[in-house]
């Protein structure tokens, strides 16, 4: 091959490796985790430290990288030109255009591109400091690049200084919705991870365990009543009233009663139960979950009493409530086995009217809102406009629900048929 040939051939072949270059790289530093270089930053990693520095100005990035792509495509395919058509004449134009499109289609776009993203991360790091240096070198031309084309984008009403990339959280929402796997393990690991982003949402009125079925001690009743009900409850901590039910004056802890036993062995009946049972914690019921704990944390306490605005007393709330609501139910050898959902052989379950939408939610991944309620009773009550007769049924957000019991105002049973679904039919 004469040199007059061999010469551009090999220039047009070192261009097409610089343009898969800058390709690839636009790619790979585009596409790697954020989250991982931060993580690999924090434990010292400087090559994670330098791709973070420069994708955090991202304008200068891809200003740089498509200069030199461009610069590099447009050289290349001048001296191809150029070569052609001194081998071919003016046809060569055609032959040039060909046979460079599909060398930089397939060498310079989609082979470095497609490679780069899966080994985004190594490929990021590695080319880092080469990068860096052409930032700095392009600096000047991608300044102005940047200035005409924020300018010219203002002459038609976009200021992209003003666009925000949206909410950390959102972000964090869409990458646990897109949580690929084995899909029982995927469905409790997504339930978790948004449960722990919802404590912030949540607030304690929601999980609290309602006034009606909390287990309290009169501090009326003798000391051995007493003693036999903290003995029969499955409970450590329960509440002391005095006089009525609203007035608690205490949270009886069943390991200082049994201290207290201890220290009056000779007569049980000089026990103030008052005495031993520590001041009751007051917490609004507006109080969010987040909040909750760490006030839990701070004060190194698993229990407050919740009351409303007007100072009523509503519930109860304990630390393993808020563990539950990310990890799910934690069930030890005391508790008690309650049947609040029971699944039939049509596909329909039925449930107890108490039963939280957000325990139904976690459960089955059915979606039902409760922004304006919280039990599965207060969602029919709350569509229905009205509180249901015994063997109504309604239609809500593609559910049926059938009133299936009711005492009084309360509705105590219902059975919910979810919407039918492909794949039901092949299970």
């Amino acid at each position: 091959m004469e040199v007059g040939i061999l010469i551009p051939v090999i220039a047009i072949a070192i261009l097409i490796v610089l343009s898969a270059f800058f390709s690839g790289s636009e790619t790979a530093l585009t596409a790697v985790s954020k989250a991982r270089l931060h993580a690999q930053e924090k434990e010292g990693n400087q090559r994670a430290k330098l791709v973070n520095d420069i994708r955090d100005k991202k304008d200068r990035m891809i200003g740089a990288l498509l200069l030199g792509n461009n610069l590099v495509n447009i050289l290349a395919s001048a001296m191809a030109t150029s070569l052609m058509i001194k081998l071919f004449g003016p046809s060569g134009v055609v032959y040039a255009t060909l046979v460079m499109t599909m060398l930089v289609l397939v060498f310079a776009e989609v082979l470095p591109k497609t490679y780069a993203l899966h080994h985004a991360e190594t490929m990021s790091m590695r080319i880092a400091p080469i990068i860096r240096v052409v930032i700095i070198v392009f600096a000047p031309v991608t300044e102005m690049v940047t200035w005409i084309v924020r300018g010219v984008l203002k002459l038609f009403g976009v200021d992209i200084s003003k666009v925000g990339a949206g909410s950390h959280l959102e972000l964090l929402r869409g990458a646990i919705e897109m949580h690929e796997g084995s899909e029982q393990k995927v469905q409790e690991q997504r339930v978790m991870l948004r449960s722990i982003l919802d404590l912030f949402e949540v607030d304690v009125e929601e999980i609290m365990i309602h006034r009606k079925n909390i287990e309290m001690i009169d501090a009326d009743m003798p000391i051995d009543q007493i003693i036999d009900a903290v003995m029969d409850s499955p409970y450590t901590r329960l509440p002391l009233w005095k006089d009525n039910k609203d007035n608690i004056v205490g949270v009886l802890h069943a390991k200082w009663l049994l201290k207290a036993m201890k220290d009056n062995r000779a007569d049980i009946f000089q026990i103030n139960v008052e005495d031993v049972a520590m001041e009751p914690w007051f917490i609004p019921e507006s109080t969010n979950l987040y909040d909750q704990l760490q006030a839990f944390r701070a004060r190194k306490e698993h229990f407050a009493v919740v009351v409303d605005e007007y100072g009523a007393f509503m519930g109860v709330v304990t630390l393993e409530d808020i563990l539950e609501e990310i990890v799910g139910e934690i069930d030890d050898e005391h508790d008690e086995s309650v049947a609040g959902v029971r699944k039939l052989q049509n596909g329909s379950y039925l449930i107890n009217g108490e039963v939280t939408i957000r325990d139904l939610d976690r459960e089955f991944d059915w979606g039902l809102p409760d922004e304006e309620y919280s039990t599965l009773a207060g969602l029919v009550i709350h569509e229905a406009q009205v509180v249901p007769e015994i063997g109504q049924a309604f239609t809500f957000h593609d559910f049926r629900f059938d009133i299936v019991k009711r005492q009084r105002n309360q509705i105590t049973l219902i059975r919910v048929t979810p919407p039918h679904s492909p794949e039901d039919d092949q299970g």
